[in-house]
């Protein structure tokens, strides 16, 4: 009887949260086309939405892949994406379904998802990575040894909610939680049987205009943060014929789940193929350091960004090469570490602060060593994605003296 009234419990928070949600109509998709946009609010602006023709699920693009849009270096595109979270086989692999589970009605529900999750094409929730990834894009004249720059102009909620997943096998307390035994014929047909917990998460406005997200509690009472969105997946392909899985970042990007990536932020990619053929996907509205259950508060989202060709001996390239990922915003440099050990992806991120360091500003090593200890801030981007992943945080402020005086 206690499991009973627990369970009515979450429901009807649910349905609660859902009424909240629909205060703001989402974002559907401008075209189901890629290619450029004449008029409108994002008028000169290359468009790649979330269709069949345009995703591949659980897979980044590799050198074989198709672009499906190619656009020239300092060009502007929004992509439409799609958060696989509600449409995965332990959601029942049924957007609409699962939403209005929650409480959503179909009109909040973006097409794109139904039309993904009921279709036909081929996904394994235990071989396969989760995220639906758009693209690739290529860029005319990426060649190998250059560097994609790719800056982060907006990230929009598509829809007024998103999900917090936590399953079995993934995340920081493996065995811990979930609490509840996944079962041998877990299905999509009985999601229920697969013992994972999803939070649905309505967000909203404030009374200052900023969105919150929204958990309501058993007490009755509800958890509310603000979000800072982020696209959580942003790379170029791998120069491999091989299937390069969703999960784990490498040198090429991927699912970096960096939280700094939002709005004003840029990143480098070096390029291994030819078109670069960059991607994006796995939006998150907002993620603490860490991502502990295994995801964030994940949603479809608009990303806008500014795709930049850095030719290798002619543009400035920041530390004057970029071999793997590479980050910075108004405030900071960023210098990723990625490996399945914690321990070694911190060796990882501190050797390459040195490195930059030293590059960028001609600092010797040692000193640029001692620097980063008494100066920076290691942080924990992700410890989920079989690639652990740490950054170091570079204060640009630190090095004023090092910057070329302007001419009055």
């Amino acid at each position: 009887m206690l499991k009973y009234k627990a369970l009515s419990f979450v429901i009807c928070t649910a349905l609660s949260g859902a009424a909240q949600a629909e205060n703001f109509p989402i974002l559907k998709q401008i075209t189901a086309q890629p290619g450029l946009l004449s008029e409108g609010a994002y008028q000169g602006h290359y468009y790649v939405p979330s269709t069949l023709d345009t995703i591949r699920w659980g897979y980044l693009p590799n050198k074989d892949a198709k672009p499906v849009l190619t656009v020239p270096s300092g060009s502007t595109v929004t992509f439409d994406t799609v958060s696989h979270e509600g449409l995965l086989e332990d959601q029942g692999r049924d957007a609409e379904k699962y939403f209005k589970s929650k409480g959503v009605k179909s009109q909040y529900i973006l097409d794109e998802a139904k039309l993904i999750s009921r279709s036909d094409l081929q996904h394994d929730f235990h071989k396969d990575g989760p995220h639906i990834v758009t693209g690739p894009v290529a860029i005319q004249g990426a060649e190998p040894g250059d560097v994609l720059k790719v800056e982060v102009i907006q990230i929009q909620p598509r829809v007024p909610y998103g999900v917090i997943s936590n399953r079995h096998g993934k995340g920081t307390l493996v065995g811990e939680y979930p609490k509840h035994p996944a079962q041998a014929d877990a299905s999509p047909a009985h999601p229920e049987r697969y013992g994972n917990v999803s939070v649905f998460t309505p967000i909203e406005k404030n009374a200052q205009g900023e969105y919150e997200g929204i958990i309501q509690t058993g007490s009755g009472k509800s958890i509310r943060f603000p979000l800072a969105p982020f696209m959580g997946l942003m790379g170029v392909a791998a120069n491999t014929s091989e299937p390069v899985h969703s999960v784990p970042p490498s040198f090429y990007g991927g699912n970096i789940d960096i939280n700094e990536l939002g709005a004003g932020s840029t990143a480098y990619y070096p390029v291994h193929v030819p078109g670069a053929l960059f991607y994006t996907g796995d939006s998150h509205f907002v993620q603490g350091d860490g991502e502990v259950a295994l995801t964030a508060l994940e949603g479809s989202a608009r990303a806008t960004l500014k795709l930049t060709l850095l030719k290798a001996g002619k543009d400035k390239i920041p530390g004057q090469s970029v071999q793997q990922p590479l980050a910075e915003n108004a405030q900071f440099w960023i210098t990723p570490g990625l490996d399945e050990d914690l321990d070694e992806a911190m060796k990882k991120s501190t050797r390459e602060a040195i490195r930059f360091l030293n590059k960028e500003y001609g600092i010797e090593e040692e000193l640029a060593y001692a620097y980063l200890s008494a100066a920076t801030d290691f942080e924990v981007s992700q410890v989920v994605d079989k690639t652990k992943g740490i950054h170091a945080m570079i204060r640009k402020a630190d090095f004023k003296e090092f910057q070329p005086q302007s001419k009055k």
